[in-house]
């Protein structure tokens, strides 16, 4: 990699868009960027592009574009607003890498336009394959689109595997922290707060994948995008409980054997490792060191009181639109808990609901996924009230 690699963030403001700059920060003569994207945060953004020079910014909520474009107006830097301007700006000749770190069913149309315009793919968004992953899979084969994995886990995953492509994987082994409830039963999270629900032991991440931590629904999201980036069954994915969360994740071979990705806990790694692949860039982050964990611990997963793990089973399991319809319930369920509108157990009440109720697909389009994460909102917020 000796040229600049011109970067995509979609989401620069958020937690993996932040990392992603201290990791062009460390390596400013090999990024260059191109693209800074936000939702509501345009204070960062405007900071953020005062300062990278980027070609490109948008400003999703258009209520803030008067805003970004009279801070930057005097700067060499295209301001664009609203969702459309995203699927727009990834296709930009100049971009090389799109870095998707948008929160949830919004990632979907951005990824697909830039794959569709041969772009390579950083994801940190995962539900773009929970929704569509059959789709999105077949594009970037068909366009030679290269999906390379942020997800720490997944990360993990893709580093046990190079070397290995001759070698039929016997199993994928995620890890979960097990989130700031593990070992409770489902009476002691009656009464649970979202202040509580916010408080990850290991991690520091935005509010939507805290609480999906908690809930375990992150691990199922986890699951369902495994199977579509590393093409297995959903009977080769297990879920262990590692409350250390230094073993990010590990593959199991046919012969026995299981390598394993070991590291502490630090999204700029896996930032950095897909953003660089094939090649390891020099890190000073701090090293892990074995005596500091004596014990490095594991358990299943209680799927019984945590049953947004099994409710992504099942719907994957199911196939056609059910992950779709998983994520969307997700989504607005998740949203009311943060608005204390429901309790955190509600939360995989409404999913299980809105999996029942909800129109079935069997071979959805992108038209169907569309309509399918329309439908599951309205049936979701129809449910809470």
């Amino acid at each position: 990699m000796d040229k600049i690699k011109n970067l995509a963030i979609l989401g620069s403001t958020g937690s993996i868009g932040t990392q992603t700059l201290e990791v062009v920060d460390k390596h400013p003569d090999r990024f260059g960027i191109e693209v800074l994207t936000a939702q509501n945060n345009w204070e960062l953004l405007v900071k953020q592009a005062i300062r990278y020079q980027p070609n490109t910014v948008v400003i999703v909520n258009e209520d803030h574009y008067e805003a970004v474009f009279a801070a930057l107006d005097k700067l060499d830097i295209k301001v664009y607003g609203g969702e459309n301007a995203l699927s727009h700006v990834v296709q930009m000749e100049s971009v090389d890498t799109v870095l998707t770190a948008l929160v949830g069913y919004s990632g979907l149309l951005p990824t697909i336009k830039a794959i569709e315009s041969g772009k390579d793919i950083a994801l940190a968004n995962k539900e773009t394959l929970v929704v569509a992953g059959e789709l999105v899979t077949k594009l970037a084969k068909q366009h030679k689109s290269n999906i390379l994995p942020v997800d720490s886990e997944h990360s993990a995953i893709f580093q046990c595997i190079v070397g290995e492509y001759a070698n039929p994987v016997e199993k994928l082994i995620l890890t979960a922290s097990g989130g700031p409830f593990r070992g409770k039963k489902r009476k002691e999270l009656t009464q649970i707060k979202k202040e509580q629900a916010l408080k990850h032991p290991n991690w520091e991440m935005g509010a939507k994948i805290t609480i999906d931590s908690a809930t375990l629904m992150n691990k199922g999201l986890e699951v369902i995008e495994a199977k579509w980036l590393f093409g297995t069954s959903l009977d080769q994915i297990e879920v262990v409980v590692h409350p250390q969360s230094i073993i990010h994740s590990m593959v199991q071979f046919e012969d026995g054997s299981i390598k394993a990705q070991l590291g502490l806990p630090d999204m700029r790694l896996p930032i950095q490792y897909a953003l660089t692949f094939p090649e390891r860039f020099k890190a000073d982050y701090p090293r892990f060191d074995f005596a500091q964990y004596p014990q490095l611990t594991f358990e299943k997963p209680d799927t019984e009181t945590f049953r947004n793990l099994q409710l992504a089973y099942d719907a994957i399991g199911k196939g056609g639109n059910q992950p779709c319809i998983l994520n969307a319930a997700n989504e607005i369920a998740v949203s009311e808990f943060l608005k204390d509108k429901i309790g955190f157990l509600e939360i995989s009440d409404v999913i299980a609901d809105c999996l029942a109720k909800v129109s079935y697909v069997k071979e959805p389009g992108l038209e169907d996924f569309i309509n399918t994460d329309k439908e599951t909102r309205i049936k979701a917020i129809e449910l809470i009230k």
